[in-house]
């Protein structure tokens, strides 16, 4: 079947009530039952809930083979958990598992094995990068990988379609009976928002920390009332490494004249007025936007109401400064983050205030300006940030689709030419965030608006704002690098796309150069 942004769906994907992707509110107004865990009730007085190892706690927790198991990632690159907990079963010759994870990467790569041997035959996720997603491109994971934003997790897992039986948290501090937080210990991670529907809503709960502390360790991002098992180790893994990858402040003069450009279209755009909502993507100019954003403020004499995110340096640098009044967090992304996190007005929220989109109002539909990055977009300005144009798997939706949809204005910064390659395109190689969400794109070599905000347009052209089309963004880029040659795939398909109301925006097949 083909969808609203042209993709063709495979009629075997779409059974159970799964849907073609048919518009970015075409499910407004939908109601389902929430899911709920199996609970086990401790109605005597008990100890407390320390298991002597991460071994002694997968047994404890009943884990078969078939069963979901899921991870968070708020240590990114620095994480030893799912490494850690992942040896283990493969020890213990449990089979047949499904991965829900927040988002995988670089540290987690003993799952390859896993997948390569069957131990792990489903993975559920947004981030999908290194060696697993060569692994998963190459087409030796047994089902095909569900790639699900940040708020269509936090939905999967509350409506039930994603049932996880055991959840493994890594926690920064906890005490015995399992309150547990981001916040302090050798491995502070700020907060640890992606857990918080893993732990409400799995049969099983599993604690991992570094360290112990008194009861009760409050105030708590995940509740004891919520946990089964509590394992010490000695170490969750290394908060240096939060900050790598995407995650940079950008020297590069390219990248900061194009943070200035969407700085200044924020400020054209109507909708910089005193108590406006931001969020910036991944990336080094997105990131840089905010240093930018100080002079217009201090111009016109106004505040942010909040910014929201993955947070940043430059975010807790206003926020100290008070230009911005509050902080929301779901995500600390570098340690300057982390050590805001226990500061005054910096909330942690869970992935479900965040983004979630069938709850009661998660706060990307509050914002005003999201600032995101591509891999690329096509003319109809819809964007891949999930697969490379090799057709390898190599990145996250993150809360792109989410805060597309939701901000009053959604603004997509990248390089015209990114290694040789343009990023503005005929066609993208898949559908990460349609079109119909996304109000502005600016390169390096003007700025392009989507013909359906004529309200930008018309404020725009009465600046010295380069404005261009779409096509003329893609004609100066082919003129540089030539058309790009069509990659090629098998019929095997080796990841679904969901948008963030479960429906299937595009399906994601194995690249012929990898037989």
């Amino acid at each position: 079947m083909i969808n609203s942004v042209g993709r063709d769906i495979p009629d075997e994907y779409l059974k159970n009530g799964v849907e073609p992707f048919q518009g970015i509110y075409y499910r407004d107004g939908y109601t389902y039952p929430k899911a709920a865990p199996k609970v086990s009730a401790y109605v005597k007085p008990t100890g407390d809930k320390m298991i002597a190892s991460i071994r002694g706690a997968i047994i404890a927790s009943g884990l078969k083979d078939g069963m979901t198991i899921s991870f968070h990632h708020h240590l990114r690159d620095g994480d030893y958990v799912v490494n850690m907990v992942m040896k283990e079963i493969h020890q213990l010759g449990i089979k047949d598992l499904t991965v829900c994870a927040s988002s995988l990467g670089k540290a987690h790569s003993y799952l390859v094995p896993c997948i390569e041997d069957g131990t792990v035959t489903g993975i559920s996720t947004s981030g999908i990068r290194d060696e697993i997603g060569e692994v998963v491109s190459e087409g030796k994971l047994k089902n095909p990988a569900v790639i699900r934003s940040h708020g269509g997790r936090a939905r999967a897992i509350e409506d039930g379609t994603v049932k996880i039986d055991v959840a493994f948290i890594g926690a920064s501090t906890s005490d015995a009976f399992g309150n547990a937080s981001g916040k302090g210990g050798q491995s502070d991670t700020g907060v640890l928002a992606y857990a918080d529907g893993d732990a409400k809503y799995a049969n099983k709960v599993v604690v991992i920390t570094d360290t112990i502390v008194d009861v009760p360790n409050f105030p708590a991002s995940i509740k004891g009332v919520d946990v089964d098992y509590v394992v010490k180790v000695d170490s969750i893994g290394d908060p240096t490494k939060i900050a790598t990858g995407a995650l940079r402040l950008t020297t590069d003069t390219r990248e900061l004249d194009m943070a200035k450009e969407v700085a200044k279209c924020m400020y054209y755009s109507g909708y910089f007025k005193d108590g406006f909502s931001f969020q910036t993507g991944a990336g080094g100019p997105s990131l840089a936007t905010t240093t930018f954003l100080k002079q217009y403020m201090e111009q016109d004499h106004i505040t942010c109401g909040w910014a929201m995110g993955g947070v940043t340096e430059p975010i807790v640098n206003l926020f100290n400064e008070g230009y911005i009044k509050t902080v929301l967090d779901d995500q600390s992304f570098d340690l300057a983050a982390v050590a805001s996190a226990n500061e005054g007005r910096h909330f942690e929220i869970s992935a479900s205030q965040y983004a979630n989109p069938f709850n009661k109002g998660a706060f990307v539909n509050q914002l005003n300006f999201v600032i995101l990055g591509a891999l690329e977009i096509d003319t109809d300005f819809n964007v891949n940030v999930v697969q490379g144009s090799n057709g390898v798997l190599r990145g996250a939706p993150g809360g792109h689709p989410d805060t597309a949809a939701g901000a009053d204005v959604s603004i997509i910064v990248a390089p015209l030419i990114r290694s040789r390659m343009p990023t503005v395109r005929d066609q993208v190689t898949s559908v990460t965030t349609p079109g119909e969400s996304i109000d502005v794109v600016v390169t390096d070599y003007g700025v392009a608006v989507n013909p359906k905000r004529q309200d930008l347009l018309k404020a725009f052209r009465q600046t010295n704002i380069a404005l261009k089309s779409i096509e003329e963004l893609r004609d100066l880029a082919y003129q540089y690098t030539g058309k790009p040659a069509p990659v090629e795939f098998d019929d095997q398909v080796v990841a679904l796309v969901e948008y963030r109301d479960g429906t299937i925006i595009d399906t994601i097949r194995k690249p012929k150069s990898l037989n």
